[in-house]
This record gives structure tokens, C-alpha cells and sequence, in this order.
């Protein structure tokens, strides 16, 4: 006897959903994060090569930014990092796969992170180098016109939560990695401790009639004095551009022929650049080791 095989009622399956549809790339995010790489391109480039750039004039304060440790992250190019930013946005601006609000809410984050960095390197750029970069301003006017597109183009199915809670939960993280790269880049992480032999050879400096000259915006200065921790304060150090770098140079420092920050004047000779502690210790005849046994 036969067993009969039992049929599958496939009347019960459900319909297997359609597809959804691919979302079409944002043409306009597309194209300013398009030119977006080719203005960091370009910056990246001229870092990478110590070549000048063509947005900047003689005076226009870029190779002040660009030998000054804001310049540079992690040991690349400031606009290396701006160039791999907008690459990510690229990417995320052609996902096929992704819905029109996830897609806006990667963009949205994306965007905020990199005009909050650009404002800020902007505002270090003018308050403490005194210097502006073209290129960088540039970048900085793509990413403004990105973000109040992203404002224009909110989608209607985004959660209706009030502004102020989705700025605040968007906000804190941006907000705590522009701190910490404030800590990095200022040099803080870096900063050394105050030992007797750094404020015994910072008061050495002084009593033996050395001199080292320096501007308020010059980065080098501060990677000197960093040299000395919190014992800077006691070195003989003389301010040569209190205005900033547009204003002239003080009388003191024009009557002594300086031109290169930081200069160290030790018995009347010049010393241009950076200098480590046991040098200057060496030069002026500090018993450095003898210093060192009472730390």
C-alpha cells in the first residue's frame, strides 16, 4: 500500500516583501563633498611636499599655520584628515541600501563633527597664530553650505522630537572630541612637571644674562617653553610681538637683529630654533647632572 505525499499548502506562505527600492544619491551633498576633497586634496598635497600653496599671498599667514603644530595630527596633515571626512561622506551619500533618514542622519553627524573641528582651528588660526589659510576658509565655507542644506532637507520621517534633545544628544560627543583635540594639539598631554633642576637651570639662565626672544604667536616659542614645564615662567624671556603678528616688532628686539622665533642670545651669540635644556645648560656652564641628583 502506497502513502500518498502531502502537498504543501503554499496558499498559507506569506508574500515574501518587495524589494525596497535603492535611494537615489544626494546629488548635492555629492558634489560639495566632491569639492570638498579637492580643496583638502590639494592642502594634503602641498603639506605633504613643503610646496607652496596658490591660495595663499605673502603675507597671508599660511606658512605660519602650516609649521605650527596645529598643523598636523597624529603625525599627518590636518587636511589629511579633512580629505578622509569627506571621502566618508561621499560613501555615505551613494549608499544604495541605506534609508533617506538614516542616510541624513550619518550625513547630519558627519558634517556637525567636521564644522565643529574647522571652526575651531579657524579660531586658533586668528587668536593665537594671528594667521589665516585660504584653503582652509575654503573648507570650512563647504561645510557650512553642507550643513544648512542638511537643515533644508530634513526628512518628514525623522523622529518628531524637540531640536534641543537631538541637539544636546548630538552635540556632547562633538563638543568632547573638539576638547580632546584641544588637549592634544596645545601640547598639554605634554606638558612636564616643574622639577628643581629645570627651575634651578630656568634661574641660571637669567642670572647669567642670556636672552631668548619669542612672539605671542609663535607655536615654537611654546614647544620651548614646554621644555621647562611649569619653570617657563622663570626663564628670561622677551616678548617680541605682545600685538600680535600684524603689530611691529618692540624696540627691545629690533634693536637686537631678531628675526627667527625663538632666538636664545647667550653671550652674544645667536641660537635660532628650539633648544633642549642640557644645550643651554651646556652653553652656559650649568652643572646639568650635579642639578639633576637633588630631584
Amino acid at each position: 500500500m502506497t502513502r500518498k505525499k502531502k502537498r504543501t499548502a503554499h496558499r498559507d506562505r506569506p508574500a515574501s516583501p518587495a524589494p525596497r527600492p535603492a535611494t537615489p544619491p544626494d546629488r548635492v551633498m555629492l558634489a560639495l563633498a566632491v569639492l570638498g576633497l579637492l580643496i583638502t586634496g590639494y592642502l594634503a598635497w602641498t603639506a605633504g611636499s613643503d610646496s607652496p600653496s596658490a591660495f595663499c599671498t605673502g603675507d597671508g599667514g599660511c606658512d605660519a599655520i602650516q609649521r605650527s603644530g596645529w598643523s598636523t595630527l597624529l603625525g599627518l596633515p590636518m587636511a589629511l584628515w579633512g580629505f578622509g571626512l569627506y571621502a566618508v561622506v561621499v560613501l555615505v551619500s551613494l549608499a544604495p541600501k541605506a534609508s533617506p533618514l538614516l542616510r541624513w542622519q550619518r550625513q547630519w553627524r558627519l558634517v556637525l563633527l567636521g564644522l565643529a573641528i574647522s571652526v575651531y582651528l579657524t579660531a586658533v588660526g586668528a587668536f593665537v597664530l594671528d594667521a589665516f589659510c585660504v584653503g582652509c576658509l575654503a573648507s570650512l565655507a563647504v561645510l557650512a553650505a553642507m550643513f544648512v542644506w542638511l537643515q533644508l532637507r530634513r526628512p518628514a520621517s525623522a523622529p518628531a522630537q524637540p531640536w534641543g534633545r537631538w541637539w544636546a544628544v548630538q552635540a556632547v560627543p562633538v563638543l568632547l572630541v573638539v576638547a580632546l583635540l584641544h588637549v592634544q594639539q596645545s601640547g598639554l598631554l605634554h606638558q612636564r612637571p616643574e622639577s628643581r633642576r629645570a627651575a634651578a637651570l630656568a634661574q641660571h639662565l637669567s642670572d647669567y644674562g642670556a636672552k631668548f626672544y619669542g612672539a605671542s604667536w609663535c607655536t615654537e616659542c611654546s614647544r620651548q617653553k614646554r621644555e621647562f614645564g611649569h619653570a617657563a615662567d622663570r626663564l628670561p624671556y622677551v616678548e617680541c610681538a605682545p600685538g600680535g603678528r600684524s603689530s611691529p616688532m618692540t624696540s627691545t628686539c629690533a634693536s637686537a637683529g631678531v628675526t627667527v622665533f625663538p632666538t636664545w642670545v647667550i653671550d652674544g651669540i645667536e641660537h635660532q630654533g628650539v633648544m633642549a635644556p642640557q644645550q643651554l645648560a651646556v652653553l652656559t656652564r650649568f652643572d646639568w647632572d650635579k642639578a639633576g641628583a637633588t630631584d
